[in-house]
């Protein structure tokens, strides 16, 4: 057993984190500057709407282990995530008009490309091949040492708009022409590389909170941890025995020889407070819009769209919600006019009224750091100079982009890290 465990930082990395060292019976301290859990990944009541929404929406995986792991751990409700049975990918062009559905097959012999009503159409089965070039790329390379996308397959033709496009987009939330190859072929492992039984599309419709943010606080709870919200760190102090003080705002919390902390703070944060500390430079925006319709019965949970603004339609039980990737370009539209187009195309799509009904813009412009070689190569790894510090965060150096998957391993990564350099200490093989 060690000392004290202080987790500064509740988002979905701390509460990964301090859940992993609860679980081993380590005393617990969570820390959090805001007045409630969850980080970028919450939920929260909008009065414009009169809804609670999600502060992003966000898409897992049935591939995404350590997510879904993290869930079963805590006591998630069973039905905290919906999804189709099997995988299936609903899409239209908004241009043409046209849809489809993507239906990879369960196994990993990928037998479904060369059926036409499986794949997207003017596809063909050999244009699936492509992304061979970002595995080879990325063998054995260093994160951020295999250069981009774009140097790795060719990024234009129809599958590339139709299917590589948007998913890459989404999931590394960058251009996917200067995106890290070694973390497209991460994703590609984990999901479309392992069959179609990883690729199965989950939504949490009861919110993100209910989901992964509340089980988890009550997991905490019931295993003795402190929470402490209202907490904002501004400085270390260091000693001989490396990290033996947090500065909070409030008051400084000393800490005891045999005390350690994980800092699972964003990345421009934990560069101030570690000086010299290695982290991701530049990021990319996400804009997200709601609007408070109910969605027509039988409308697909999740519809990818192409040659248009809206990239990802999700119709919640109470609400229609729309998320842009990589939307820098939109930083500066009104919200209005983003509102405006944005609605029309989910008029268009669902043959709705053309008047536009309440809604929220929610502009994130550091959703996440940009998933280039040269901010790959800056991601630090969980284990520091200090020997009673280790970090969390999505931005570490997780083989993953930031998401949510990427958040819950860095947790459980810090959280190992910490518990071998406590053996070490000890004299323990």
């Amino acid at each position: 057993m060690m000392g004290t465990i202080h987790v500064v930082g509740a988002g979905l990395a701390g509460l990964s984190a301090a859940v992993s060292l609860a679980e081993r019976g380590q005393r617990v301290v969570l820390h959090e500057a805001a007045k409630q859990a969850g980080g970028r990944c919450r939920s929260y009541y909008d009065p414009t709407l009169g809804l609670t929404i999600d502060n992003g929406n966000h898409l897992l995986l049935s591939g995404n282990t350590d997510a879904l792991g993290f869930m079963r751990k805590i006591g998630a409700p069973a039905d905290a995530l919906t999804g189709p049975e099997e995988a299936a990918f609903d899409f239209a062009d908004l241009r043409t008009g046209e849809r489809w559905r993507l239906r990879p097959n369960a196994g990993r012999v990928p037998w479904w490309v060369l059926s036409r009503s499986r794949r997207v159409p003017g596809s063909r089965a050999r244009d699936y091949l492509a992304p061979l070039g970002i595995l080879r790329a990325a063998s054995g390379k260093p994160e951020g040492q295999g250069g981009t996308i774009g140097q790795s397959m060719a990024c234009e033709g129809v599958l590339y708009d139709r299917l590589w496009h948007p998913v890459l987009l989404a999931a590394l939330n960058t251009d996917p022409r200067e995106s890290d190859v070694g973390l497209a072929a991460t994703i590609l492992r984990e999901t479309l590389g392992a069959g179609g039984s990883a690729c199965r599309p989950l939504v949490a419709v009861a919110g993100l909170s209910a989901a992964f943010v509340d089980p988890a606080v009550a997991y905490l709870a019931r295993r003795g941890a402190e929470i402490r919200f209202g907490r904002r760190l501004r400085g270390l102090g260091l000693g001989q025995r490396g990290i033996e003080r947090l500065d909070f705002t409030d008051s400084p919390d000393e800490l005891a020889a045999d005390d350690s902390v994980v800092l699972a703070l964003p990345p421009w944060v934990a560069g101030e407070i570690l000086p010299g500390l290695a982290v991701p430079q530049t990021y990319r925006s996400i804009v997200n819009a709601h609007f408070a319709v109910v969605p027509k019965p039988g409308s697909p949970l999740l519809l990818g769209v192409v040659n248009g603004l809206t990239e990802w339609l999700f119709a919640y039980p109470d609400r229609y919600s729309v998320t842009i990737s990589g939307a820098d370009r939109l930083l500066e539209t009104p919200r209005e006019e983003l509102a405006g187009q944005i609605w029309g195309e989910i008029a268009k799509l669902g043959n709705l009224a053309p008047e536009l009904p309440s809604w929220q813009i929610v502009k994130e412009k550091r959703a996440t750091f940009a998933a280039t070689p040269a901010e790959a190569a800056r991601r630090s790894g969980a284990a520091t100079v200090h020997g009673n510090l280790v970090l969390a965060g999505d931005w570490t150096a997780t083989g993953l982009p930031s998401t949510i998957e990427g958040a819950i391993r860095s947790g459980k990564t810090a959280a190992f890290a910490l518990m071998c350099e406590s053996a070490r200490g000890r004299g323990v093989a």
